[in-house]
């Protein structure tokens, strides 16, 4: 398991311009939706953006910390 607090910290290591909001889906503290807001995102299509997430979150995902993501992202103009 990991907390949304551990979540956040991990994407703003990688983008220290995100805004982040994680919500634990289910109250299991391993299915999550994100939404991220950063400029790290301009100019990168919506899979590329997914994939940038996915590499932040390489740890947890690999270690069974996180079982399932939703993942917004959206940049800041």
């Amino acid at each position: 398991m990991i907390t949304p607090e551990h979540l956040t910290q991990y994407i703003l290591q990688a983008m220290p311009d995100a805004e982040v909001t994680v919500t634990d889906k289910t109250g299991t503290s391993d299915h999550f939706i994100l939404r991220i807001v950063s400029d790290a995102f301009a100019g990168k299509n919506p899979l590329d953006r997914q994939r940038l997430v996915y590499q932040v979150l390489n740890e947890p995902m690999s270690d069974g910390r996180i079982h399932a993501l939703e993942i917004r992202t959206e940049t800041k103009s």
